[in-house]
């Protein structure tokens, strides 16, 4: 599990392709090791680790002590773990002392139910305020530091690391009021570490620290007392360097392909604003899309980590650092209009593993194909007709409902209802990745696949919609997959037909029976919905359509259906949905590596799940308190620009009638600016 500790490096540049072969003589000898040195100069990176420590604390007659560490839950991505970006500079020494200096930024992770991530609460008796609960919480951490080390035989670093350390906080006092005061601390922090070659131009790092932030005082004034504390904490973290200057690797051995590279990195790095004006809003709901208009913004950075154990295996680790908020806070609009927010979000950064799984590729014959190296994608050969296996924590859309022109928000739609079928409620936390395994069987032109996955542990929408949505930790509601796919040619252009079907297992309620008992007892729609729960299915189908025009054009549709009589579990308030598209590339005006988008798409509603929204009723990302019903309408368009070859850049328009299916609410203007960077 040590590839799990590993974390996103945000801004390095994109090492050359792996080395390839060197054609040589027969009988020529072995290339020498590269003897330059391999460890001055400038690097960037990320690690990723667990934190533990105490804050003492007292104040108002009490006094206390706060430890800050939390277990692990891989359900719900919480703890008192942490992702961390850091920079530096070594120069190495004729007698390999190492000196240096590095700077670093440090996010922990998502808060979980508690508010916490690095941080506690406890509840105390005080003489002066009576019952009162004490809390803190780190919100980042940072630091800037020396590093002295010495290189052993073999190439391998150890070293010590001081300097000036920085904490922001959050420290919290419930009592005749609640107070929630940001502070920041100053220290220092020592540690020690070994670091090594991985690949060309890559190490990896483990490394020990310890920090001290000395004692501070912390107003509350809304109960009119001070409190002082004080803040020590230790981390272990493992961590990737890329370093700018390091020589490569020694040359390979003739035969020795650069396929057959058994460690591979990719990285990206995304950015996305996104606002609309003020629109007509009567009156509005929970859940509705404010009227006066709104501008949020969202970014992640993500590290795509691999290691080949065997033939055909591949295990591939996806740590990332998230931070922002989606218009509304993704919620007001059943086709939501950006893929790069999430259920949930931060004003501050937060780091999570978002993928981590296991991918054997089992070859059954047919024609040999190369597959290039890409985001969790070695390059590699593989035959035509094959089986492949998938299991660990990652994204259903990852696998099912794929299609070339509208599926990455990273680079064309971004709307939820235009990147995937709107209908497909597919299993997945408030980022939108469980825990599963899929099979998939590749014969010929035609593929069939198949999986299961766990659900959340209740419904995402009504009276469960938490600060936090968690995956079953019993794996006690799940949901089924299937799809068949064939490819073809049109016209001498390429093109594939996919149909999907899901059937979610799980306590999901009944819309018709909630509305009646709501009637008849004045409960609230989604409480009653949600005592309705009891285990039930819940069937969906979809239709997806990819084909090329010509070399540059293409287009695609998608068409949907889910039960709408039982509510939708993970993504969105959809139970029917159809789309169609066009995507051309920007050869004809010299820009090859542009792209130019527009789709449109029109989502409906079952009666009774009309019926129980217009009652009042709470839905996933729909509730607005009232309902007058239309069909909700977009149409999107967006241009993405190529900067350079691994930077892009996009426009994006969204015109969204009805928005949550409400003809009194709206229309909605979407306008939004993207910039996206990979290697």
């Amino acid at each position: 599990m040590v590839l799990a500790c590993v974390s996103g490096a945000a801004f390095v540049v994109a090492p050359s392709a792996f080395a390839a072969d060197l054609p040589g003589k027969k009988d020529a000898p072995e290339a020498p090791v590269a003897s330059a040195d391999p460890w001055s100069g400038f690097y960037v990176g990320g690690s990723m680790g667990y934190a533990w420590g105490h804050s003492g604390w007292s104040g108002a007659g009490a006094s206390g002590s706060l430890g800050m560490a939390n277990h692990v839950d891989t359900f719900d991505e919480s703890g008192s773990f942490s992702g961390s970006l850091q920079a530096g500079y070594n120069f190495l020494l004729p007698n390999r002392v190492l000196l240096g200096v590095e700077a670093d930024a440090n996010f922990p992770a998502f808060p979980d139910l508690q508010g916490n991530a690095i941080g506690n609460t406890v509840n105390f008796v005080s003489p002066s305020l009576g019952a009162a609960s004490y809390g803190e919480n780190v919100l980042a951490l940072a630091s800037a530091r020396a590093r002295v080390g010495y290189v052993l035989p073999g190439n391998y670093l150890v070293y010590a690391t001081g300097g000036v350390a920085f904490a922001r906080d959050q420290a919290s006092l419930s009592a005749a009021a609640s107070d929630a005061p940001l502070l920041t601390r100053v220290g220092w922090t020592a540690g020690v570490g070994v670091e090594l070659p991985v690949i060309d131009h890559w190490t990896a790092k483990l490394e020990y620290s310890f920090s001290d932030f000395g004692a501070q005082n912390v107003a509350f004034p809304g109960n009119g007392v001070t409190f002082r504390s004080n803040l020590q904490l230790q981390a272990v973290r493992f961590g990737l360097n890329y370093h700018f200057g390091a020589v490569d690797e020694a040359p390979k051995k003739e035969g020795e392909a650069a396929g057959d590279d058994r460690i591979n990195f990719h990285g990206q790095a995304t950015f996305v604003d996104q606002a609309y004006p003020a629109m007509r809003s009567p009156y509005e709901g929970p859940y509705s899309l404010p009227g006066p208009g709104m501008g949020r913004e969202t970014f992640d950075v993500t590290l795509y980590a691999g290691y080949r154990p065997w033939k055909g295996g591949e295990i591939w680790v996806n740590p990332e650092i998230d931070q922002g908020f989606g218009v509304g806070n993704a919620h007001g609009l059943a086709g939501y209009a950006s893929g790069e927010a999430y259920k949930e979000g931060d004003a501050w950064p937060y780091a999570r593993l978002q993928r981590y799984f296991l991918r054997q590729t089992i070859d059954l014959g047919g024609e040999t194909q190369k597959v290039d190296a890409d985001i969790n994608q070695f390059a590699q050969e593989q035959t035509a007709n094959r089986l492949v296996l998938t299991v660990g924590k990652f994204g259903i859309v990852d696998i099912f409902d794929t299609n070339k022109y509208a599926n990455n928000p990273k680079n064309d739609f971004l709307n939820w209802s235009m990147i995937n079928t709107g209908t497909f409620d597919y299993a997945g936390d408030a980022w939108g990745f469980t825990y599963g395994a899929a099979a998939e069987w590749y014969q010929d032109r035609f593929t069939v696949r198949a999986g299961v996955f766990d659900l959340s542990t209740t419904p995402a929408g009504g009276a469960d919609n938490a600060p936090a949505y968690g995956l079953d930790h019993n794996f006690s509601q799940l949901e089924f997959l299937a799809e068949f796919e064939e490819r073809h040619e049109l016209w001498g252009q390429a093109g594939k037909v996919k149909v999907t079907g899901f059937l979610e297992h799980g306590r999901m309620g009944n819309f018709a029976d909630a509305v009646q008992v709501a009637a008849s007892t004045g409960i609230d729609p989604s409480q009653a919905l949600a005592n309705d729960r009891q285990y039930r299915y819940r069937p969906g189908v979809s239709f997806n359509l990819e084909q090329a025009l010509t070399g540059d054009l293409g287009m695609f549709a998608r068409a949907g259906w889910a039960d709408g009589s039982l509510e939708p579990w993970d993504f969105t308030d959809i139970d029917r949905t159809a789309q169609i598209g066009l995507s051309l590339a920007g050869a004809s005006w010299g820009r090859p590596n542009d792209t130019v988008g527009i789709a449109g798409v029109i989502n409906g509603l079952d009666q009774s799940h009309q019926n129980y929204f217009a009652a009042g009723g709470l839905g996933i990302l729909v509730g607005d308190g009232q309902l007058k019903y239309g069909a909700e309408k977009i149409i999107e368009a967006y241009y993405n620009y190529a900067l350079t070859p691994s930077t892009k850049l996009g426009l994006d328009y969204q015109f969204i009638a009805n928005p949550a299916y409400n003809t009194e609410r709206g229309p909605t203007n979407l306008f939004a600016g993207r910039i996206h960077w990979q290697f």
